[in-house]
């Protein structure tokens, strides 16, 4: 247990120190090239955070355990809006009000990252998530992917600082720490749960789905804490957005998931849109509303316990 132990530490230790070069970087790297801290947040930092899903959920579908694919990419997109970003607004309520240049970057991707939820959610409703699925999903992320790279290059009066080419050396420096420290979490917290008897499928569910959204946790709440609010919400849509195309896409052209409960993709569908008050309301309303959101989400982890079979 205290090997265990040090190994969360080391791992929570790596995140943040990695959160905070990477952030870094990629503000830096957004005031350099002119271009919006939002599109920095979805695509750049976005594809980094959401590594981690993507190679558990891949490995997963190579090996057969494809329960353990689907549900990282759910999990991890609910935990990001009813845990992160609900985390990220009740600290700083007004994130959204720093500019209209990212109030509109914003409002686009979040437009994305619905339609790219509402097409899931209509694919699985077939009851089967194919080879044929995964092609859809890929093809819709390449066209979402386009939209935003052909956003105009705009430049953001925030508290951003270059460090010339060594913003590109902490960016890859801060990726590889978080994806790091992510592992040594998402290890130790599974071995605890076997330790004291959880169930294997609450385990995928719950903290490996957690685990994998951990880079998302510190990188968001790192820059919610340095006022960077654009690049803290257009990580959480642009990690979104590719869970559900990109690493649910590639992992369904290794195989085939049949989608066990219809109550997971309303949950995952009714997450996503409660992202709208969060991003639009009055900072006293999104003050509240992270409260709820927080709330729900403890229920609805509370819940897949209850339900879970007994191991």
């Amino acid at each position: 247990m205290i090997v265990i132990a040090i190994i969360l530490i080391v791992g929570l230790t790596l995140l943040v120190k990695g959160a905070d070069l990477f952030v870094g970087g990629g503000s830096g790297l957004a005031l350099r090239h002119s271009i919006s801290p939002a599109l920095i947040g979805s695509t750049i930092i976005a594809f980094g955070t959401s590594l981690p899903e993507l190679v558990v959920s891949t490995n997963a579908a190579a090996t057969g355990n494809t329960g353990i694919a689907l549900g990282n990419v759910l999990g991890s997109n609910i935990a990001n809006i009813a845990l992160i970003l609900a985390l990220c607004t009740l600290i700083r309520p007004d994130m959204i009000a720093a500019s209209e240049t990212s109030r509109s970057a914003l409002t686009r991707h979040t437009v994305m990252m619905l339609v790219a939820t509402a097409a899931f959610a209509l694919l699985a409703m077939r009851g089967t998530l194919d080879a044929l699925t995964g092609a859809v999903l890929l093809v819709l992320f390449v066209i979402i992917l386009a939209l935003m790279l052909r956003e105009s290059r705009e430049g953001e009066d925030v508290d951003i600082k270059s460090h010339g080419w060594a913003d590109i050396l902490y960016i890859g420096l801060g990726l590889a720490a978080v994806i790091i420290g992510a592992q040594l979490v998402v290890n130790g917290a599974v071995t605890l749960a076997e330790a004291f008897g959880i169930p294997a499928f609450v385990i995928g569910l719950s903290i490996v789905a957690v685990g994998t959204s951990l880079p998302e946790l510190a990188t968001s709440l790192v820059a919610a804490v340095r006022n960077e609010g654009a690049i803290s919400i257009g990580n959480i849509l642009g990690s979104n957005i590719f869970n559900l195309l990109l690493v649910l896409g590639i992992s369904l052209l290794l195989a085939p998931v049949t989608v066990g409960s219809v109550l997971d993709i309303v949950a995952v569908v009714l997450f996503t849109v409660a992202i709208l008050p969060l991003l639009f309301a009055r900072p006293g309303i999104v003050r509240a509303w992270s409260i709820v959101l927080l709330l729900g989400y403890a229920a609805y982890i509370a819940w897949i316990f209850s339900t879970a079979p007994v191991v």
